[in-house]
Parts: C-alpha cells; structure tokens; sequence
C-alpha cells in the first residue's frame, strides 16, 4: 500500500491527517513519524513530498523522499520565504550562478532535463517567476547567456560553491538596488494615496 504525504521537512507531527492514513495500516506511527524526519532532514523548512510503501502482510514500512518542488529550494538557497509579487518593479534576491547549479544538481531526478545544463536553465526559469536575480541580471537574460555558452565551463565542471568575494559583490549589488527599488515603490505608493484622496 502506498502513501503520499506532504510533511514538513524534519519536523513531521502526528496529527489527524496521518492518524487517518496510517492508521489502518496498522504500523507504528511514531516510528513512520521518526523516519520520515531522519529523511528529510536536510530539507528543514521546506515542504517535502514522502511516500510511505507499507506492507500490509507483515506491517512494515519503507520511507521515499522526493525533493522540494525548485521554488521551495530556491527560496532557501536565496533566504527568503516568498518570491516577489510584483517581478517587474521588485527583487527579492541575487544568486551567483554556482547557486544555481547546487539547485539544479539536487532537482536533476525529477526535473525532465537530458542533462545540467537544462536543469540549470529550469532551475533560472523558476528565479524569473519569483523575482530572483541571477549574477546581478534578470534571470531571463541569464537563461539567454546559458544557451549561447557564457556559463557552459561552470556548468560542465558543475560548480557549486560560490567564492566568497563574489558572494559580497552580488549582496552589496543587491542591497544598493533593494534601497532603490523600495524608494521607487514609496514614492509610487504616495502618489497613489494622493491621488485617491484628490478624488
């Protein structure tokens, strides 16, 4: 018997909505509880789809994790919690490009890409519906110099960490387009307040 879930990442509770499908299965919640945790783990704050495979006959259970759909690990790799809801006039973070291919190494099995090089640019796809710069750019333009070849030597060599020196430009870029884009948006939002109170 298979069972699907969605559980917070290392922080499964019992709860009525597992009590009622584990249940009749007859095997130890707590003990499903306490596996499903050890296994997403690494995936703290996230949610993370689980299949729990029980066998009925001699109630034993096998624990599959799935990874985070890419816009819950991209939110953590960039620390925020939500992306922006307005894309066009806000930023909610900068990514290097090795970030984005830490993302797109951990998605690569359930992503449907031939290779790390389409991961990469799925993985970029996703920064430009959250409102994620990638290397001070709009991720569109990223995705654009991903296919001509600008990146294919990071990607290749797959290179996941970022150098220490880079990551201060990107924040230091980020913070100082932050400061302006929250100025622009003060500014828009009085004048709207204006407006609607001249009416």
């Amino acid at each position: 018997m298979n069972i699907k879930l969605l559980v917070d990442g290392g922080e499964m509770k019992p709860g009525p909505a597992i009590a009622q499908k584990l249940g009749p299965t007859g095997v130890p919640i707590n003990k499903v509880i306490e596996e499903v945790n050890k296994a997403t783990q690494e995936f703290k704050g996230m949610q993370v789809p689980v299949e729990i495979e029980v066998d009925l006959g001699n109630k034993t259970f096998e624990v599959e994790v799935f990874s985070p759909p890419i816009s819950g690990l991209i939110k953590k790799e960039a620390g925020i919690e939500k992306g922006s809801g307005l894309q066009a006039k806000q930023n909610v973070a900068n990514l290097s490009i090795e970030q984005i291919i830490k993302i797109a190494k951990s998605k690569m099995n359930n992503l449907l890409c031939n290779d790390l090089k389409s991961a990469v640019k799925t993985t970029i796809g996703s920064c430009t519906s959250l409102g994620i710069l990638v290397e001070n750019k709009p991720a569109s333009e990223v995705g654009d110099q991903v296919d001509s070849g600008m990146y294919d030597k990071e990607i290749e060599n797959e290179v996941a960490e970022t150098p220490e020196e880079k990551r201060k430009e990107l924040d230091s870029y980020f913070d100082q387009l932050k400061a302006e884009q929250d100025k622009q948006l003060k500014l828009e939002n009085k004048g709207e307040e204006e407006a609607s109170e001249k009416k």
